[in-house]
């Protein structure tokens, strides 16, 4: 019989990167449906015994269920959990990255907002632009835009992810094919130099990739702690990006490997 194991080992401190890790592990245990220990632990680099804790508390908080040798998906309401996770992990450099964002933001533009705990922070800051044309995929930020004075608003239609709580699929592709905006403020999993944009799933990707095709300009929103990483699938390269906003802790090679490809960078 399985022993409990406790959320937290004896001196271990929760941190940011603790979180981030199970936030990755709830999300790739809900698009597969179930995920194994030793693969988990060659994936984040760390030990089984890390990994087995991570599902333990992960299980507590009703997001997955534990078995043998791994973990299996739970119901569909646990993604809010791995949502608020994610919403909380270094949400200061978020709301700095979010302002940044909207001051780029005219009255009278058209944007496309990707759906993103950043993204959500921008729509915070846009209270103040009148004229808005806004499109998103992502219902926590049209749910935001209710503030924005006498903005309009399209929702585009698709299937619910309940990890990104955006629609996905090819209706939401279709929809975007008919549209041309000014501005996209794109969010990132992970960011590398060589492989560009990646994600987890290709379904993530084909309507990232559809928002791109869509706009005139693309904003990344990516704070330092998605760069040189890589996800599985590739999204789009960094020179289809023309501005990345980040933060400060941006390591300066890839600032400046970004400068030399023409991209504006803009650190908060």
């Amino acid at each position: 019989m399985q022993q409990p194991i406790p959320a937290t080992a004896p001196g271990d401190e929760v941190t940011p990167l603790m979180l981030e890790r199970r936030a990755r592990i709830a999300a790739l245990v809900r698009q597969r449906g179930a995920v194994r220990v030793p693969e988990l632990a060659e994936q984040f680099q760390v030990s089984t015994v890390t990994i087995r804790t991570d599902l333990a508390q992960l299980e507590k908080d009703g997001v997955l269920l534990r078995n043998r040798g791994g973990a299996i998906a739970a119901t569909v309401p646990s993604a809010l959990i791995a949502f608020d996770q994610r919403t909380s992990l270094n949400q200061g450099t978020k709301q700095r990255i979010g302002a940044a964002a909207a001051r780029l933001v005219a009255p009278g533009d058209s944007i496309l907002l990707d759906s993103g705990t950043t993204v959500v922070e921008m729509v915070r800051h846009l209270q103040p632009v009148s004229g808005l044309t806004v499109v998103t995929n992502a219902l926590n930020v049209a749910l935001e835009l209710r503030a924005v004075r006498d903005a309009r608003v399209l929702l585009l239609g698709g299937a619910m992810n309940y990890e990104t709580f955006g629609t996905l699929g090819p209706l939401a592709e279709q929809n975007l094919e008919s549209l041309v905006v000014q501005k996209l403020f794109l969010a990132a999993e992970t960011v590398d130099l060589a492989a560009g944009v990646t994600d987890s799933t290709v379904e993530i990707a084909q309507v990232k990739r559809a928002m791109v095709r869509s706009a005139r300009q693309v904003v990344l929103l990516a704070d330092s702690s998605k760069w040189e990483r890589t996800g599985f699938i590739k999204v789009i390269p960094l020179s289809a990006i023309h501005t990345v906003i980040s933060d400060t802790d941006l390591p300066a090679a890839v600032r400046g490997a970004l400068e030399r490809q023409g991209i504006q960078v803009i650190l908060v």
